[in-house]
């Protein structure tokens, strides 16, 4: 989810909180325990720092190891003992239970959207992505934003937060079986996809799909239960040959291979360059293909520019490539 989603949800779980009778018996508790939830709901998402890097070690990383098993436990543990030493309170196992309940719920919901998480790490590195809530969801964040309008007019935070995840269980039930009936449809039309990818849009009724079948890439889109065909292309696996060998040793492309499920990609030569160019099906936008990586190589096959990120122009991408290269 968005880092704003994240912080609601913190809050709230911090009012949920105060149906626990430790909390609710120590005066100290229930400030603590909200900056628990709320650090802990924030917390898996600290690798963002990693963009300060580059975008090849950002997009092999987020959501990887901070989102691990280990990290289900690592940041409560830290959380915990930093609130502890800062409070005083000696309830802190009371901390580290709903600072592990805002972590694991902040993992939870990251693999309900399209991106996903490596939330098995160490013992799978596969990405785990449902694709059954958009990134950003208005109803999740709205809903959060009445739950806690009521919490500060005077109704009792507890009671409210249950009725809100509550609600969110439905919610979350609802769009699962949405995007389980758009998976219905596509192999309907399509019996020998062996692939079907589903990306949820801000729009509850339209849904970004990419169908494989063992020769073919479909881009389409589901809107109410109808498909549009935008795009389709022959389905290529990546052939041994030495220019893709060469290009596959460069770490931006090593990046993306590692995170998308579904692409395309072509070979352009131009100038005594070939560039290796790879567009991920996923996330068409207004005709646009925005995550891709570039590789550039010259005539000994020799890496000398690449790229990998999300741009939406041509133009953009030339001038991300330029900047590289200087």
């Amino acid at each position: 989810m968005d880092t704003g989603t994240h912080v609601v949800m913190g809050i709230a779980l911090g009012g949920l909180a105060t149906l626990d009778p430790v909390v609710a018996n120590d005066p100290l508790l229930p400030t603590a325990v909200i900056a628990a939830t709320i650090i802990g709901s924030q917390a898996p998402d600290f690798d963002t720092i990693l963009k300060l890097k580059n975008n090849a070690v950002y997009i092999r990383n987020h959501r990887g190891v901070t989102h691990s098993v280990p990290a289900l436990f690592t940041w409560p543990l830290l959380i915990t003992g930093g609130i502890t030493l800062f409070t005083g309170t000696e309830n802190w196992h009371t901390i580290l239970l709903w600072s592990l309940i805002a972590v694991f719920l902040h993992v939870f919901v990251d693999i309900f959207n399209a991106y996903g998480t490596q939330a098995l790490r160490p013992f799978s590195h596969k990405w785990i992505a449902l694709g059954v809530i958009n990134i950003f969801d208005p109803f999740i964040f709205i809903s959060h934003l009445v739950a806690l309008f009521l919490w500060f007019s005077g109704y009792p935070p507890g009671p409210t937060m249950l009725i809100l995840y509550c609600v969110l269980i439905v919610y979350y039930s609802w769009r699962a079986l949405a995007k389980r009936h758009v998976v219905k449809l596509a192999k309907s039309a399509h019996p020998d996809a062996s692939h079907i990818f589903v990306s949820p849009t801000i729009n509850w009724s339209q849904w970004h799909v990419v169908i494989r079948t063992p020769s073919m890439l479909y881009v389409t889109e589901c809107k109410s239960g109808s498909f549009e065909y935008f795009e389709k292309y022959a389905f290529d696996p990546i052939p041994d040959t030495p220019v893709l060998n060469a290009a596959k040793q460069d770490a931006n492309l090593g990046a993306f291979l590692s995170f998308s499920p579904t692409y395309r990609w072509e070979i352009v030569e131009k100038d005594n360059v070939t560039e290796v160019r790879f567009v991920d099906l996923r996330y068409r936008s207004k005709g646009h293909y925005p995550f891709v990586a570039i590789v550039q190589l010259d005539e000994d096959l020799s890496i000398i520019n690449s790229y990998t990120g999300w741009v939406f122009s041509e133009e953009a991408l030339q001038k991300k490539l330029n900047i590289v290269l200087q």
